[in-house]
């Protein structure tokens, strides 16, 4: 651990906006919503990650049909500046009209009047055009104030990025963590380039046993060990961590144990030395060549 202000990172000005700086760690609200866990608790975890810093919360309509944004929305009853949220829409809402729709209905749902960041949540058969325009309709109605895509492989980006209006975009979302490192290859290095970070969804890996032979890895257990910090919080400082000087990935853990919205928030705190990061990537070796984009 060190005592160092917490790791942020930033996304770009835009033509009406100054850049803004967030946390390295957010939260994020899959499965929220959906009466696997109390409504109160999941309430009073997004608040909890709140009050220790982690203001950047993720959420979708498609998390439980909507749900999940009410459990936001009612987190951040009272206290809606202290977050930078983010919502996505489903790719058959995200026409010219339909997103515009979309959107308002997710501002309802999080009693709210805007998000701070909108995306794609993954290609679909909409023309990309008509999305564009809508994003910047919504942006000029004030209704969100950056848009990106999540589950764009770097094809998709360079397409997106080549269409008027999509050099704006803010960022992108995608599975990443110590063993899914296939955007290291091609599609971080493409971001990293034109200033764009990175949002990474499930960065403890989607529960089961890719999870478990994470958490359970010998190599995994003795650094933590060592660092006197729990799994966990080692695949987050991982995940995080910069590459060639770059700080460039928001990781978004979900949690609703309290616990574990506390470890989440300690792990901006953790550092790994240059050996940690060698002995995991010769454990999780990155991949020498294009594959194709890991998606749950």
């Amino acid at each position: 651990m060190n005592s160092s202000v917490p790791p942020r990172v930033q996304f770009a000005a835009t033509a009406d906006l100054p850049a803004i700086e967030v946390p390295a760690i957010g939260q994020g609200t899959w499965y929220m919503g959906e009466g696997l866990a109390p409504h109160r608790s999941e309430v009073r975890a997004l608040q909890q990650g709140l009050d220790l810093g982690l203001s950047l919360i993720d959420t979708a309509e498609m998390y439980g049909d909507g749900g999940a944004e009410r459990v936001v929305g009612d987190a951040l009853a009272g206290r809606r500046d202290q977050a930078f949220l983010v919502s996505k829409v489903y790719p058959w809402n995200a026409g010219r009209d339909s997103a515009i729709t979309a959107c308002e209905r997710s501002l309802k749902r999080l009693d709210t009047d805007h998000l701070d960041l909108y995306l794609l949540h993954w290609p679909g058969s909409v023309p990309l055009d008509e999305t564009l325009e809508a994003f910047l309709r919504l942006q000029e109605q004030g209704k969100i104030h950056r848009f990106g895509v999540s589950n764009f492989d770097v094809d998709d980006m360079a397409s997106l990025h080549g269409r008027p209006g999509g050099d704006a975009c803010a960022t992108n979302q995608v599975l990443y963590h110590l063993g899914s490192r296939g955007i290291e290859y091609r599609l971080r290095p493409w971001m990293r380039e034109r200033g764009m970070p990175l949002m990474a969804y499930c960065p403890l890996a989607q529960g089961g046993r890719l999870r478990d032979e994470l958490m359970s890895h010998p190599e995994v257990l003795a650094i933590a060990s060592d660092r006197g910090i729990t799994p966990a919080q080692l695949l987050l400082a991982w995940a995080i961590r910069p590459v060639e000087g770059v700080r460039d990935v928001i990781a978004i853990p979900k949690a609703v144990r309290q616990e574990h919205v506390t470890q989440n928030a300690a792990a901006l705190e953790v550092t790994l030395s240059e050996g940690d990061i060698a002995r995991l990537d010769a454990a999780f070796p990155a991949p020498e060549h294009q594959v194709p984009l890991d998606i749950v």
